[in-house]
């Protein structure tokens, strides 16, 4: 009986070291044909079909713009700026800062704008003014003239607008009302010149 037992259970672990080695066997065979995983695999996209990549071609050269023309983004950048100098030169002038006129007007531009400052301040008037918002904005003219750009835009903005003399008693406008403005102004680019920045060059009354 005893040795019936002893061989049983020899038998029973002879049996487990042998499905061992056969696990074993299956496992090594099946990492040979399908190999290892390392944590660097590409990874496949499903709707790699819809996916568009860049790929950067160094003999392509950059497209030189087009100064005969203003269109697209250009010109919708241009008449962004061109609102946000419209407000500025406004503001800046009933401020009476002659200093941050004089970045944003031609020369010509700004002398008559510092000489109706100092008149002004001559007659001791003073001008109180608040800037509502531009309603539109719009190119009426573009040309290039030699090295020189000019565009003309149609302004139509909101402002409050007041005047005061000297004894604080309004003479212009009125502070409880808000009043619609139409300006046409050229600005005016020189293509010699590395700044990008336009500058009021006219007012244009019509």
């Amino acid at each position: 009986m005893y040795i019936y037992q002893t061989m049983s259970n020899n038998f029973g672990y002879i049996d487990i070291i042998l499905l061992g080695m056969i696990a074993g066997f299956i496992i090594l065979r099946l990492r040979n044909i399908l190999g290892r995983k390392t944590g660097h695999e590409t990874k496949l996209y499903t709707d790699f079909e819809d996916r568009k990549f860049n790929i950067p071609k160094n003999n392509i050269k950059a497209s030189k713009p087009n100064h005969n023309v203003l269109e697209g983004n250009e010109k919708k950048e241009f008449l962004k700026g061109a609102e946000i100098a419209y407000e500025t030169i406004l503001t800046s002038f009933a401020n009476g800062d002659a200093k941050k006129l004089k970045n944003l007007l031609t020369p010509v531009m700004a002398t008559n704008f510092n000489e109706a400052i100092d008149s002004r301040n001559k007659e001791k008037i003073t001008s109180e003014f608040t800037f509502i918002g531009v309603k539109e904005s719009s190119v009426q003219k573009y040309e290039k003239i030699k090295d020189d750009l000019f565009a003309s835009v149609k302004f139509v903005s909101e402002v409050i607008s007041v005047k005061k003399d000297k004894d604080d008693k309004i003479i212009e406008g009125n502070p409880n009302k808000i009043k619609q403005v139409t300006d046409h102004w050229k600005f005016t680019r020189n293509l010699s010149n590395t700044s990008p920045n336009w500058y009021l060059s006219e007012i244009v009354t019509k």
